[in-house]
């Protein structure tokens, strides 16, 4: 298997490649990381702000983000804020690839990819080699990737898409979290030239009906991702395994929905909600444990 990667992995990613090199015992021969970066901003100091208090750095870190995010700037800082305050437990570290021990035997290549507007594709010789070393591709990184990587290894590129592709296909959590959607599914699928609109390899589903904040949406799916990518490598190589191909695909949300005001603030809304939910139910515990 092939990874395709940022300089830095957020942890839950490395635990979905750890379960499925622990349980399928699948080797990790390359690695390619992109060079120069899917984010307008500087990964390091990304990962600083993420795996750290907040601090001057992290301010710093908020006025560029706020100049790609806009309004959405103001969610991101709502969860570093409630994690500094002990309202959240849904921390997550970035983890430079160098330092991940599933790639300490693995060959990793520094690569700027071919942008064609928002989609990418990889350098000619990056993807025959690819094609030659690796059955399969797992993708955390390159944003959107088209071109022939997808169909150089045997089994395809597979991506992981934090809702189900038959009913969100873009901006998924946010949108079903806003629409009060009682369960969510986290797809593993194989990628085609369109955006969510892959065959199914793996998928699973959870109740979040519970959770008080988006943050908690995406921590319980997370959870789903950390053993998602091993069932999918075992599917494939089951020879009675049939994808699923979606008879029907949701619609699709830009991205770009989260940064107009209307959509940031009724996500920062509800989630407030939520935290004073969560003050209310500590001091109740507090005061009936006297």
């Amino acid at each position: 298997m092939c990874v395709l990667a940022e300089p830095y992995l957020s942890d839950y990613q490395v635990d979905s490649l750890v379960t499925a090199v622990q349980e399928t015992g699948i080797e990790i021969p390359m690695v390619v990381v992109n060079e120069s970066g899917s984010k307008s901003y500087d990964p390091e100091m990304v990962a600083d702000a993420v795996n750290n208090p907040i601090s001057l750095a992290t301010l710093r870190l908020f006025r560029d983000v706020f100049e790609r995010e806009r309004w959405w700037s103001f969610v991101i800082a709502e969860r570093k804020l409630a994690e500094q305050l002990g309202l959240s437990e849904t921390a997550e570290q970035r983890i430079p690839v160098e330092d991940i021990g599933v790639f300490s035997e693995s060959d990793i290549r520094y690569v700027d990819p071919i942008q064609d507007g928002a989609w990418s594709s990889l350098p000619t010789d990056v993807v025959t080699e690819v094609g030659e070393r690796a059955d399969v591709v797992v993708r955390y990184g390159f944003d959107l990737i088209n071109g022939d990587i997808l169909t150089a290894p045997q089994d395809g590129v597979l991506s992981f898409h934090p809702a189900d592709i038959r009913y969100y296909r873009g901006l998924g959590p946010p949108r079903a979290y806003l629409d009060d959607q009682p369960r969510m599914g986290m797809t593993l699928q194989r990628l085609t030239d369109e955006i969510d609109a892959g065959e199914i390899i793996a998928i699973d589903h959870r109740a979040v009906g519970d959770c008080l904040t988006l943050w908690d949406v995406y921590d319980r799916l997370r959870d789903v991702q950390r053993r998602l990518l091993a069932d999918g490598i075992t599917n494939l190589r089951d020879p009675d395994f049939e994808p699923t191909r979606p008879d029907t695909l949701g619609p699709y949300y830009s991205i770009t929905d989260r940064r107009k005001a209307t959509f940031a603030l009724q996500v920062l809304g509800k989630n407030l909600a939520g935290y004073l939910t969560r003050i209310r139910g500590r001091y109740r515990t507090a005061t009936t444990t006297r």
